[in-house]
C-alpha cells in the first residue's frame, strides 16, 4: 500500500482551510440511506463483536451510489498511478493522494466528489459510528490517512499486520467497476490469519499467525471493510489478481481500485487525546516485535548447520582416500583427487571439472564475491532430476498445511509475514531409496568432493559448516520476504536451481539495457485510464516473480512511526539477483546486514519453482583479503 512521505505526513491536518465541518445531515446525505439508523449499528455492532479469526467487520453499501459513482470516475479521469514493486507487494499507487490537503488548489478542482468522500468518512459522525461499532476508542478527524491503490492482473500484497505507529483503525473502501460485478475466482481479496498463542522462553504469550488464511472476503463495489489493528493479531494480505484464462484473455481488464487507509489515536487538541498515548502504542509495538523474535524458535525450517568435519556424508563413507576428520584435513586446499573426480562426475557437468574454468571463477568471484553458474548438473543426472519433479507438478496437492504435512514428505515454511515455502531437511535414519533431488541434499551436496569443489571455485581456504534444504514455491501462493543476515562474518550461501518450467524472467544482472527499460517502466506514471485499456501492440508475458535478490541493507530511520518506507522505484540497492531457471547455481559470499528474499510466485507461472539453497560457514586466508581490499580500490 501506499504511505505518505515524511513531509505530507506532516502536513496532514496542518491546512485546515481545506477541510470544512460538516453538519450531520450533510454527512448523512452522503453515505447510503438507513446506514445510522440505531438498528443498522446494532447489527453491524453485534456482527463485528463476534467475527473471526479476528475482530473485523463489513459494511456493503457504504456510501451514496452517486457520490461514490463520481469520485470513480474523477480517479479514472484526472490521478496517474505509479507501478510499485518490493518483496511485499506489486501494486500501482496514486503518489501524493495519501494527503489530500496537500494538493494545490487546481487539482483539488477536478476532484470535488473525492473530497466530500474524504470529509465524510474522517466527520465527526461516521467516526462516532465506527468508535461505536468497534469499541476502539476515540478516532482523529485531524490526522487523515488514506490512499487510493490499483491492484491489476499480478498484484498482490503479502501477510503483515498493519502495525505501524498511532494507527487504531484499518480500512478498505472498493472502488471497483459498479456495472461490472467482481467475481471471486478473479482474486484480490482480502484474507485474514487466525493466530496460535504459544509461550516464548521467558513464559511470555504470543502469537504466531498460521500459514493459512481462514477467512476471504472478496472485492465489491461501494463496501467498506475495517478492522482494529492490533500488534501480532491483525494478519491479513491482499490475493493476487489472477491473469485470465485462454478463454477469457481480451475481456476488459480486472482492475481492483480501492481507498485504503487508518484512522488514527485523537491528536493534540482533539476530544480523547491522551498525552503520551501515541508513545505507549509505539512502545507496544516495538514489544510486540520483540517478543516476535523471541518465537522465532516457533519458526520452520529451523536452521541444521551440519559441522563439515564432524562426520563424513554417506557418499564419503568407505572411500579409499580415507574416512573421517584427519583425512579431510589432510587434504584440505588441495586439488581434487583421482576418486573426488569420479564422484562428482556422477552430478556435476564435466566443464565445471577442468582446471582453467575453476581457476576462471575463482578469479571471477574474488572480483564480484557472486558467480552465476548455468547447466551446472550433468546432462544424464539432471535428466533424472527433471523427469521427478514433472511428474511430482502432475500431482496435485492437498489445500491446507496440515493436509501437506500429514499425507506427503514436504513441510510448510511459517510464519507467513516472513516466509511461506514447502521445504524437506536432510533425514538420518530414513530406509527409503532417495529420490533424484534427495540425492543431491543428502549426498552429493554435502560430500566432500563438493567441498573442495566449493572452495576451489570460490578461493576459500575453509567450508566449515552446512545447512541446506529443498524448497519449493506454489504459484499463486508462496514466497520470502526480505530478512537480514546479522552474523559476524560473512557467509557462503548458494542456490541450485531446479525449476523445469518456462516462462520465468531472464537474469539481468549483467544486460544493461535490460536494466534501463526496467527503470524508465518503474519511473513512468500510469494514467488510470490507460490500465483499462488493452494494448495489443505490445503484449507482453506476465511477469511471474519468483527471482531471488539480494539487497543492501537500508539503514535510515523515519521520522514518523507511520510513515511506510517503500522501496525506490529503481534497482540501485539490488546486488545481486538470479531468476527461477533449470540447472543454474548461484553462489553468494553474504555480508553482515544484507537483506535477501524470494519474490512471489504468481499464479501465471507455468509451474512452481523448485531449488536447493545452502548456507556455508567460510574462512578466507589473508591474501584473499588484501586481494578484496585492492580489488575495491579499482
Amino acid at each position: 500500500m501506499k504511505r505518505k512521505t515524511e513531509e505530507a505526513h506532516k502536513a496532514n491536518g496542518q491546512n485546515g482551510a481545506k477541510k470544512r465541518v460538516l453538519s450531520d445531515d450533510a454527512v448523512i446525505s452522503r453515505f447510503r440511506e438507513g446506514l445510522f439508523d440505531s438498528a443498522e449499528l446494532e447489527s453491524y455492532t453485534k456482527s463485528y463483536a463476534t467475527s473471526g479469526p479476528y475482530k473485523h467487520g463489513v459494511i456493503s453499501p457504504l456510501i451514496a451510489p452517486d457520490l461514490l459513482r463520481s469520485v470513480r470516475n474523477e480517479i479514472e479521469q484526472n490521478l496517474s498511478f505509479t507501478e510499485k514493486e518490493t518483496d511485499i507487494y506489486k501494486i500501482f499507487q496514486s503518489g501524493d493522494l495519501a494527503n489530500l490537503d496537500g494538493l494545490d488548489d487546481a487539482s483539488l478542482k477536478l476532484l470535488p466528489s473525492l473530497l466530500q468522500l474524504r470529509d465524510a468518512l474522517y466527520s465527526s459522525k461516521f467516526r462516532a459510528y465506527l468508535s461505536s461499532l468497534t469499541g476502539s476508542g476515540p478516532l482523529s478527524g485531524k490526522k487523515t490517512d488514506m490512499a487510493i491503490n490499483v491492484y491489476t492482473e499480478g498484484c498482490h500484497l503479502l501477510c503483515h499486520d498493519d502495525v505501524i505507529g498511532s494507527r487504531r483503525l484499518s480500512y478498505i473502501l472498493y472502488l471497483t467497476d459498479p456495472d461490472t460485478p467482481w467475481q471471486a475466482e478473479w482474486g484480490g481479496a482480502l484474507r485474514l490469519y487466525p493466530t496460535t498463542t504459544v509461550k516464548d522462553e521467558n513464559g511470555e504469550d504470543i502469537k504466531i499467525p498460521s500459514p493459512d488464511f481462514t477467512l476471504s472476503i472478496p472485492p465489491a463495489f461501494n463496501q467498506l471493510s475495517f478492522f482494529t489493528v492490533q500488534p501480532g493479531e491483525s494478519f491479513h494480505d491482499v490475493e493476487e489478481v489472477y491473469h485470465p484464462s485462454e478463454q477469457d484473455k481480451g475481456k476488459q481488464k480486472r482492475v481492483r481500485m480501492a481507498i485504503s487507509g487508518w484512522f488514527h489515536i485523537p491528536q493534540e487538541g482533539e476530544e480523547g487525546y491522551e498525552a503520551g498515548l501515541e508513545e505507549r502504542l509505539a512502545e507496544r509495538s516495538s514489544l510486540s516485535q520483540l517478543q516476535g523474535r523471541s518465537g522465532d524458535v516457533y519458526d520452520q525450517p529451523q536452521p541444521q548447520p551440519v559441522d563439515w568435519d564432524a562426520e563424513p556424508a554417506a557418499s564419503d563413507k568407505g572411500k579409499g582416500n580415507g574416512k573421517g576428520k584427519q583425512a579431510v584435513q589432510a587434504e584440505e586446499g588441495e586439488e581434487l583427487t583421482e576418486a573426488d573426480l569420479d564422484f562428482l562426475l556422477n552430478f556435476l557437468a564435466p566443464s565445471y571439472l577442468t582446471p582453467d574454468i575453476a581457476d576462471e571463477l575463482s578469479e571471477a568471484f574474488l572480483n564480484d564475491s557472486s558467480l552465476s553458474l548455468e547447466k551446472v548438473l550433468s546432462e544424464k543426472f539432471a535428466t533424472k532430476v527433471r523427469e521427478y519433479i514433472e511428474k511430482q507438478e502432475k500431482n496435485e496437492l492437498p489445500a491446507s498445511s496440515d493436509e501437506i504435512e500429514s499425507s506427503t514428505s514436504w513441510k510448510v515454511a511459517r510464519p507467513p509475514h516472513k516466509h511461506r515455502y514447502l521445504f524437506q531437511q536432510p533425514q538420518t535414519g530414513s530406509g527409503s531409496e532417495p529420490n533424484p533431488i534427495e540425492e543431491l541434499l543428502t549426498k552429493y551436496l554435502p560430500s566432500q568432493p563438493f567441498r573442495k569443489w566449493l572452495a576451489l571455485v570460490t578461493g576459500a581456504e575453509s567450508l566449515t559448516d552446512h545447512n541446506m534444504l529443498i524448497r519449493r514455491f506454489r504459484r499463486g501462493q508462496d514466497y520470502t520476504l526480505a530478512n537480514s543476515y546479522e552474523g559476524d562474518e560473512p557467509r557462503l550461501e548458494f542456490t541450485l536451481g531446479l525449476t523445469p518450467s518456462s516462462g520465468w524472467e531472464k537474469a539481468d544482472d549483467d544486460e544493461d539495457e535490460e536494466e534501463e527499460e526496467k527503470e524508465n517502466r518503474m519511473d513512468n506514471d500510469t494514467k488510470m485510464k490507460d490500465t483499462n485499456e488493452s494494448d495489443t501492440k505490445e503484449k507482453e508475458e506476465p511477469s511471474v516473480g519468483g527471482y531471488e535478490i539480494y539487497m543492501a541493507g537500508d539503514d535510515e530511520e523515519a521520522g514518523d512511526a507511520a510513515i511506510y518506507k517503500a522501496a525506490h522505484g529503481d534497482d540501485d540497492g539490488i546486488l545481486f539477483s538470479m531468476a527461477a531457471g533449470w540447472n543454474r547455481m548461484s553462489i553468494v559470499l553474504r555480508d553482515s546486514g544484507t537483506l535477501k528474499f524470494v519474490k512471489y510466485v504468481s499464479a501465471a507461472a507455468q509451474g512452481d519453482r523448485w531449488d536447493i539453497t545452502g548456507e556455508v560457514g567460510v574462512v578466507f586466508g589473508d591474501d584473499d583479503e588484501e586481494d578484496d581490499g585492492d580489488g575495491d580500490e579499482e
